[in-house]
């Protein structure tokens, strides 16, 4: 029995899923982004009594290690490599743009690919695209968009923007072969890719991985 504790609090809207053999048993969200870090632990706390099982019985915690919000992948990382390091159980750790594109699978005819978007302030995005079996064509970047972008594969492939980040690059990419559709993705398609990384035993580094910010992050210095 595989019970794992997927937590994504990436973006916006955060989400807490407990699954079993990659099933969603229960899952609860929180969409004030400011207080993911105090909600999550008490929600897990209320999922895990509504549920009737025991953190003991978990097997993995998973968490979308980024791109995202810096705070938010950070409060998500803590928060399951604590549970992980605390029970001696597997870590792992999934692109939270994967994660998207879990979302938008079965919404897109599979010979579109699939190009998920996280606002990244001003005209940036976090995008990345990948083929409806979730093969990577395009690896995880920051990219600032013009009408240029993906200019490319849009001459030769159909390609379906969705995210928090597609809906200000709509009014500037505007060939024929590119649509925009409205998708919600959550801990409950975490959910379906870790269980496939439990049963290949496709582990993450508890000590030494780090969220995958995608661009620098900086702090600023009070002199």
């Amino acid at each position: 029995m595989a019970l794992i504790l997927n937590i994504d609090t990436a973006t916006e809207s955060a989400s807490i899923c407990l699954s079993k053999e990659g099933k969603s048993l229960t899952l609860l969200k929180n969409e004030e982004q400011k207080d993911h870090a105090s909600w999550l632990h008490v929600g897990i706390e209320q999922m895990m009594r509504e549920t009737g099982y025991k953190l003991q019985d978990l097997q993995a915690v998973a968490v979308t290690a980024g791109p995202g919000s810096y705070t938010g992948l950070r409060v998500g990382m803590a928060a399951a490599k604590g549970f992980c390091y605390a029970l001696r159980i597997p870590f792992i750790a999934e692109n939270t743009l994967k994660v998207m594109s879990q979302a938008a699978r079965e919404h897109v005819p599979p010979e579109e690919l699939l190009c998920p978007m996280i606002d990244a302030r001003r005209m940036e995005v976090f995008t990345a695209i990948y083929k409806n079996d979730l093969v990577e064509l395009m690896a995880p970047s920051a990219m600032i968009i013009d009408e240029n972008s993906f200019a490319e594969v849009l001459s030769k492939e159909k390609l379906s923007f969705f995210g928090g980040g597609s809906y200000k690059c709509k009014p500037i990419i505007t060939a024929p072969r590119a649509s925009f559709i409205e998708i919600n993705s959550d801990a409950g398609q975490l959910g379906i890719l870790s269980f496939l990384r439990y049963l290949h035993r496709e582990f993450t580094d508890l000590v030494f991985s780090e969220p995958a910010y995608t661009k620098e992050f900086y702090t600023h210095t009070i002199k």
